[in-house]
């Protein structure tokens, strides 16, 4: 995984290779998810994937380095947000926020 110097504070490029994050993972997640589902402009078409405008915002994985949130914060690309700590997933919000305009 390569930090993105051009990228938001906190994200990385998205690489292939991990698992997208399973119901334990989810459970995990529950407090973050719960922030999310409060932002407008987001649609959960499945637990944990959401979309915004028909396009796809945001999911998870999960793999041995951690758990880690994909989001598409600039419209074109996914960048890659570690979600293992408060602070980090508190990063995550802000940025989705941002990106939302909300």
């Amino acid at each position: 995984m390569s930090h993105c110097q051009d990228w938001p504070r906190g994200a990385f490029r998205a690489e292939p290779a991990v698992r997208h994050a399973g119901p334990h993972t989810l459970e995990a997640l529950a407090d973050l998810l719960k922030s999310v589902r409060l932002l407008p402009g987001l649609a959960e078409k499945k637990p944990g994937i959401f979309y915004t405008r028909g396009k796809a915002f945001l999911h998870f994985h999960e793999d041995a380095a951690g758990l880690f949130a994909d989001a598409r914060i600039d419209g074109q690309d996914f960048a890659r947000y570690p979600v293992n700590s408060q602070a980090e997933k508190a990063s995550l919000l802000r940025a989705l926020r941002s990106a939302l305009g909300s």
